[in-house]
């Protein structure tokens, strides 16, 4: 009798704290700032994808037609700057090649008249986005030349699980002096048409996590509590187990 009442009190606890759990909702992410969208090349509107921007690990070729001695091909270093026979420590991470070769033109004017100078990626280093969270293959992915959308990113990591929170998708950045920024894309919209801009184009090195949903959170819980207060009581010698 004792051990009867031990596991029916047991037993309603579980009870009490999955009826408990029931009342959470999916998580709140409204104060977290929407994903910016204005990069993102929108179907049918958008003619052409955005200015390929500088990455780190880029390989570029600083081309003088009129001063050939002075051609020469560099590599985008780990803190973002080139340096050449001119001109040294150049940041150009983030920046076109048209931006780049309006800064290399006021330095090399200090020794020419009129430098005529043409940028030009000769090979570009692969894009790092990362995929965790409810998703089915979560993982680093590797893209050379522009970053992937958002969409783009979920499929290769195998779309989201049933216990993924898709109107609430965060992505975590890295912007300048490496501080961090959060945003919050409505993944389903953009998926299903209803917000199609919402599928933007995400920045190198940024990480997309979805969340689980408040059911897989209550679900979860419920599991924990089940682990923690029935298999002690019931346990492998009353013939039972718990997967």
């Amino acid at each position: 009798m004792p051990k009867m009442r031990s596991l029916s009190g047991r037993i309603f606890i579980i009870a009490s704290l999955f009826l408990l759990s029931a009342c959470a909702a999916d998580p709140d992410y409204s104060n977290v700032a929407p994903l910016p969208t204005a990069s993102a090349p929108q179907a049918p509107a958008a003619k052409k994808l955005p200015a390929y921007r500088v990455q780190i690990g880029d390989v570029l070729d600083i081309d003088l037609y009129l001063n050939p001695e002075l051609s020469e091909t560099v590599t985008v270093r780990p803190d973002g700057m080139i340096s050449t026979k001119i001109a040294e420590n150049v940041y150009v991470y983030n920046k076109t090649t048209s931006q780049i070769t309006a800064m290399l033109k006021k330095s090399y004017k200090r020794i020419l008249k009129n430098p005529a100078i043409t940028t030009v990626v000769r090979s570009f280093a692969p894009v790092r986005i990362y995929v965790s969270g409810e998703v089915v293959s979560p993982g680093e992915f590797l893209v050379v030349g522009q970053p992937l959308t958002l969409d783009q990113a979920i499929a290769r990591a195998g779309g989201v699980k049933p216990s993924g929170l898709q109107r609430d998708v965060l992505i975590f950045r890295r912007g300048a002096g490496e501080t961090e920024k959060v945003f919050v894309a409505n993944y389903y919209g953009a998926t299903q048409g209803a917000n199609p801009a919402m599928d933007a184009r995400l920045a190198p090195d940024d990480v997309v996590f979805v969340p689980k949903t408040g059911a897989a959170l209550r679900y979860q819980s419920y599991q924990q509590n089940f682990q923690q207060y029935v298999n002690p009581a019931v346990g492998v010698g009353a013939g039972a187990t718990i997967h």
